[in-house]
């Protein structure tokens, strides 16, 4: 079965022709006829969306729209009104209670098949998206490296992470930390957007790991010039005395001070150049062991694996 949806409408007539048409395009599909019993059974087990009529006596359907958006479990769930209302005014009403979509009654089944399919695609591109950088997240980065595997063209997959970050973020503070996550990932946009790859991909895993897939004809290209864009601007992200003195001093547990360099970035690349790479899983774990092996050198550096 498809995804699962939760149809909510106190007439029994609409809940059995919306579920027969979505079960047809292959949607598990279950029902509640009030606020009260959605509410209940969103809790319960949080459907993929929620067509939710707006007319219903008791609760109403914006009422059930707000609980719904203020339960943890159900905050996230996309939901589409169902209203006879076309006024614009009771339109915006639900908007601004977190509606996603709005359909007016009567509705043609094409029109509200093709709302709730689009409604859906795009929560799920949201969720996987970092809210920090706006990058893709793991899910996309997973299939974009199993499909250019699979699709045996070339391809250098770059998995770098920031040095010595967590001393950052304890001496400056996770705010001016995550300036420097978006800063990272503005220079990797940047850098594959001009590298000349049309195909260049950039994903942020989380924290300060990030992953580019590009040709490995272009790759010297992009991480040399990651490496030079991130080096000239991170001194920015620094107090000025720790900046001229080249390092930041931070006070572990026990008392004791320790220097630590500027933040630079380090990337390990594999590529199927020299040889193939069977999976998606193999390209990154060959990418974080050159990745370790270029944290060895002090300062922003890459290091590709040309093993044959």
């Amino acid at each position: 079965m498809g995804d699962r949806i939760l149809v909510v409408d106190d007439d029994p007539d609409i809940l059995q022709y919306v579920k027969m048409n979505l079960e047809r395009e292959g949607f598990e599909t279950t029902t509640a006829s009030n606020g009260i019993e959605a509410l209940q059974m969103a809790a319960a087990h949080p459907p993929a969306l929620v067509l939710l009529d707006v007319m219903m006596p008791g609760m109403d359907g914006l009422t059930t729209l707000r609980h719904l958006r203020n339960d943890a479990a159900t905050s996230s769930v996309p939901v589409v009104m169902l209203t006879a209302r076309a006024l614009a005014k009771d339109r915006v009403k639900g908007l601004d209670l977190g509606a996603d979509d709005y359909i007016t009654k009567p509705f043609a089944v094409e029109e509200l098949i093709a709302r709730v399919g689009t409604v859906i695609r795009r929560a799920q591109q949201m969720r996987d998206v970092s809210p920090l950088t706006g990058l893709p997240g793991n899910f996309r980065i997973a299939a974009e490296l199993e499909h250019r595997i699979e699709a045996r063209g070339p391809v250098a997959v770059v998995y770098g992470d920031l040095d010595n970050f967590k001393a950052f973020n304890d001496h400056y503070g996770f705010m001016r930390g995550d300036t420097v996550i978006k800063f990272t990932a503005t220079t990797l946009t940047d850098a594959a957007a001009a590298c000349g790859d049309p195909n260049a991909f950039v994903g942020h895993v989380g924290g300060d790991d990030f992953i580019a897939v590009i040709d490995p004809e272009v790759v010297d290209e992009f991480c040399g010039s990651v490496i030079q864009t991130f080096d000239d601007g991170i001194l920015d992200f620094y107090d000025t005395a720790d900046a001229l003195q080249g390092y930041i001093e931070v006070t572990d547990r026990r008392g004791e001070r320790h220097a630590f360099p500027i933040v630079s970035f380090s990337m390990g690349v594999v590529t199927n150049q020299y040889r193939a790479i069977a999976s998606e899983w193999e390209a990154s774990a060959i990418a974080s062991e050159m990745k370790e092996f270029a944290k060895r050198q002090p300062g922003s550096t890459y290091s590709i694996d040309r093993r044959q």
